[in-house]
């Protein structure tokens, strides 16, 4: 029996239906369609710059059945690779799409190594075809991404990361770039996120080629300008999306309504899926680099080497700026080359001010930091600039102080503190917070008025100097675990009131604790020693003076001839007495001349001693101040070595060491400069160009602004005052409700009259007057 439907000659769909269902029974229908191939594929190789239908039908099929008949079509997928490789620039973009296609099936069916068909790919790369660019690009992350899927295989990725190292090099621009941009995206999805791949990379960034370096230059940035825009695009429509839904549902139906709605709806998917995504973060890339510093210098040199673009030189400034503050390197000439660009009219002048703040840290020597730093203050922080450019100048030496502030000196402080005063508020607020960086890290540098009080948290620590590094043996704070409450660590802070100076000044210490012992006539003897000049001339005279008058003491010495008014010390009466005495009115001009200078010499005495009894205090005061420091650290040491801290000790800890960042310590210590600085390994571009002003608002913003101003008060408008709201209103009342067509010819307006227009209405008044006479 003939069956006259069979079809299977033709319909390759079919045959490819049946033969995955049983293959022993259609095996000779396979057999036909094989040799068909082979003659098809030889007809093909002639002209195989055009497109063949029946072979690209024929590949699609041979490559779906292939694993029911492997050792008949052994040979067929070397066939395939051959002819890519042979003809890989020659081939039609459709030709050479299926085969690509027929490979990637056959990989999936384990039929073809990943070793080989991936470098068959990369080579692919070169072809002048986007699409297929595209394609392979997808399927190699894809593959990649399934043979590391259970257990990384680390030989696979070491022969394709070595072949990728070799294509970076290609002289073709847009494989090189292709390699590059599967690299990277390899690296974000946690595939190839180990230091070769970040190394491989990092020669990218000295590629000849523009493209490759900037795609490298962004990978370590971890920036992406298309996607931003997009985000932002996307973000601007999202809230109009429940609105154009709810509109499509109610009004009429239209062509621009449904493409609305199904935009909508693909940005709310998207947005939804953007929500889940896991953030993703780059700047590890920078800590796997092997040589940073040589990776720093070979940039460097490249950027003054080349004429790139202004924005390629960005990127490259950017990514220096980075690793010096990253890895603490040694660049000198980076500043310098940075000062010049250190303009107000520079263009992205924010973003070069801040990788001057960004490549700073402690170990740069201050002096390489300081023509920056006056650079800065010349330049940007003065009264002829906008208030605007005065803020951001500060904001960046704020920025720079932070990461080394060993570069400021006393006089540029202080010089830039007073704008505290200043009358535009974002200036004002620059410097107010420069001067609160100082009082945190080294205050003595600020005026006195401008140096605050010390906290708990700063008193007992010491200025760095440069190079110095002071680690600590313990866990800062730990010392809270032994007290029971919190008030015995506030004990611990206080200093005996007897002791506590009444000033609110800073107090520079220089005497030594060694000098409470000395005695009141030591202290005596030593100030007379000062006066001794003084009062050599007069001392025998001032004896005799005081053995006369023993129980009397001069109370005023008036002029010659006036009479002298003594008090008594045992009853305090008052006696005149006459010019004509035994002391002679010489005599008495002298005396008075000679106690004037003893009162003078017993109150130096009295302010040397109160000087010398204050400072004493203030020693006794620090030594105090230190020994309850060093119980604190004993106690921290014996916590930390001596006990595992849990959970619960750690948020203690952290509450205690909040705590004493806002708890104001005695007045009259000595505050030097805290070790860890609370800071971040870059610096953001808000901090620099952080101004406080009150920004414009939109009109949908003013709107709103609006209404909530009108709720809950009275109706704004006229207010009828009448008791009867029924009688009749007034004309004047009436002509608010007229149109002003109807009232403009009674509108007189005011027009200021000309010279001869006055003239005239004298004449016609004067005529007028005249004629009723």
């Amino acid at each position: 029996m003939v069956r006259h439907n069979n079809q299977l000659p033709e319909n390759l769909s079919q045959l490819q239906n049946l033969i995955k269902r049983d293959p022993e029974s259609y095996q000779e229908e396979f057999l036909q369609q094989q040799q068909h191939y082979k003659s098809t594929l030889e007809v093909f190789c002639l002209t195989p710059n055009k497109f063949n239908k029946s072979l690209d039908k024929i590949i699609i099929f041979l490559a779906q059945v292939a694993h029911c008949y492997p050792k008949i079509l052994e040979s067929f997928p070397q066939e395939i690779i051959d002819l890519l490789q042979t003809y890989n620039t020659v081939l039609d973009n459709e030709m050479r799409l299926t085969f690509c296609k027929a490979l990637i099936q056959l990989r999936n069916k384990s039929l073809l190594e990943p070793t080989v068909l991936l470098s068959l790919f990369f080579q692919l790369l070169r072809c002048q075809d986007k699409n297929l660019r595209q394609f392979l690009e997808t399927h190699i992350i894809a593959d990649i991404k399934n043979i590391n899927a259970k257990q990384k295989n680390a030989k696979l990725n070491t022969t394709l990361q070595n072949f990728m190292f070799s294509m970076l090099k290609d002289s073709n621009v847009k494989a090189a770039k292709m390699s590059a941009d599967i690299m990277i995206e390899l690296y974000k999805k946690n595939i190839w996120n180990d230091a070769k791949t970040v190394n491989v990379l990092a020669t990218g960034c000295s590629a000849k080629t523009t493209k490759v370096m900037v795609t490298c230059l962004k990978f370590f940035l971890g920036t992406n300008v298309v996607e931003y825009e997009d985000e932002n695009n996307d973000s601007d429509s999202e809230p109009n999306i429940k609105e154009i839904i709810m509109a499509n549902k109610i009004n009429k139906k239209t062509k621009k309504r449904v493409k609305q709605l199904a935009k909508a709806k693909q940005l709310l998917a998207k947005s939804k899926k953007k929500a889940s995504k896991a953030p993703e973060f780059n700047f590890s890339a920078l800590h796997l680099i092997h040589d940073p510093q040589g990776f720093a210098e070979k940039l460097f040199k490249q950027l003054e080497k080349n004429n790139d673009r202004f924005q390629i030189k960005l990127l490259t400034l950017d990514l220096i700026s980075r690793l010096i503050g990253l890895h603490h390197l040694f660049l000198l000439n980076f500043y310098p080359y940075l000062q010049r660009f250190l303009q107000p009219h520079q263009r992205e002048v924010t973003k070069l001010l801040q990788f001057v703040a960004q490549s700073c840290h402690e170990l740069v020597p201050p002096d390489v930091l300081e023509p920056v730093l006056k650079a800065l203050a010349n330049n940007f922080v003065t009264e002829r600039n906008s208030a605007d450019v005065m803020a951001i100048g500060l904001n960046a030496i704020r920025e720079i102080c932070m990461r080394c502030p060993l570069v400021m000196n006393a006089d540029l402080l202080q010089d830039l503190a007073r704008y505290k005063h200043y009358r535009e508020r974002s200036v004002m607020m620059a410097a107010r917070s420069l001067i609160g960086l100082f009082r945190n890290t080294i205050p003595e540098l600020l005026h006195k008025k401008d140096r605050g009080r010390p906290t708990e948290a700063t008193i007992t620590l010491e200025i760095q100097k440069y190079g110095q590094v002071c680690p600590n043996d313990f866990v800062p704070g730990a010392e809270i675990l032994l007290d029971n409450t919190s008030d015995k660590v506030e004990k611990t802070f206080k200093i005996d009131s007897e002791n506590e100076d009444s000033s609110d000044e800073w107090i520079d210490v220089s005497y030594s604790s060694d000098k409470e012992g000395i005695d009141d006539k030591d202290e005596e003897s030593s100030t007379n020693i000062e006066n001794d000049n003084e009062t050599s001339n007069v001392s025998d005279y001032n004896v005799e003076f005081n053995a006369e008058n023993k129980n009397k003491k001069v109370g005023k010495v008036f002029k010659e001839g006036q009479v002298v008014i003594k008090k008594h010390k045992s009853c305090g009466a008052v006696e005149s007495v006459e010019s004509q005495t035994e002391i002679t009115n010489a005599e008495v001009v002298q005396n008075a001349q000679i106690q004037e200078r003893n009162n003078k010499h017993n109150a130096v005495i009295k302010l040397e001693q109160k000087r010398l009894k204050i400072k004493q205090q203030k020693d006794s005061k620090f030594e105090k101040t230190q020994i309850v420091t060093a119980e604190k650290k004993e106690k921290a040491s014996l916590i930390s070595t001596e006990r595992l801290l849990t959970d619960e000790d750690f948020v203690k800890i952290d509450i205690e060491l909040a705590k004493q960042q806002v708890t104001y310590a005695k007045r009259g210590v000595k505050r030097s400069y805290p070790n860890d600085s609370e800071r971040g390994d870059f610096v953001k571009l808000t901090d620099i160009e952080n101004i406080y002003k009150k920004r414009k608002h939109d009109k949908q913003a003013r709107i709103n602004s609006v209404k909530k101003g009108q709720e809950g008060r009275e109706k704004f408008g006229y207010k009828d005052g009448r008791q009867n709201p029924l009688c009749s209103t007034t004309n004047r009342e009436k002509k608010k409700t007229k149109a002003f067509q109807m009232l403009k010819h009674k509108i007189k307006i005011k027009v200021k009259r000309s010279f001869k227009e006055k003239q005239i209405a004298l004449r016609n008044h004067l005529l007028k007057q005249k004629r009723m006479k």
